[in-house]
């Protein structure tokens, strides 16, 4: 009875685990997560649409045709797809654990070329619509779509790139 109200009666101390210094963005991040994730998600769809109407056409979706923005051979595209899609993929989900590391000067190269990405995309799309004879280029409206979507992973990485380390704030308030 003795050696029982003795356990009781002892602290029960919990282990030391060491804090990973990636820990604090792991806060941060989910927004960042969820966005990369469904944008990843819109690409996915559209990589795996083309792919359906290309080998089992369904009525629904628009010929695979629509979906090709270029001269690029399709057995040469769809694996570059499935690459682009599996680095998206690999960077959500790092970002949604908390093991990506904003880096603000990752975030300048960043905006830059998303912000050119989604410059060409602008011009792309506004030569598709207002010139008759335009090459097909700037007539596939479901690449161009894509293609922002792309553009704005890019942008949606270079915010989360933007934000300071904790410790950095901290010595800034201080």
């Amino acid at each position: 009875m003795a050696l029982a109200s003795n356990l009781r009666a002892m602290p029960i101390q919990q282990p030391v685990v060491p804090q990973s210094p990636l820990a604090d963005h792991a806060r941060v991040a989910p927004g960042y997560a969820i966005v990369l994730a469904i944008l990843s998600a819109l690409f996915a769809a559209r990589v795996a649409a083309q792919a359906m109407q290309r080998w089992l056409p369904l009525p629904f979706l628009p010929p695979s045709g629509a979906f090709q923005g270029s001269a690029l051979p399709y057995a040469i595209l769809l694996p570059a797809q499935i690459a682009i899609l599996a680095v998206m993929l690999a960077i959500a989900w790092r970002v949604h654990i908390g093991m990506f590391l904003p880096r603000p000067h990752v975030s300048r190269r960043l905006t830059v070329a998303g912000g050119v990405y989604v410059a060409t995309m602008l011009t792309r799309l506004t030569v598709g619509l207002t010139v008759p004879d335009a090459p097909s280029w700037f007539r596939s409206e479901i690449s161009t779509v894509f293609h922002f979507v792309l553009a704005i992973f890019v942008l949606a990485l270079a915010a989360f790139h933007r934000q300071l380390p904790r410790q950095t704030m901290e010595r800034e308030a201080s």
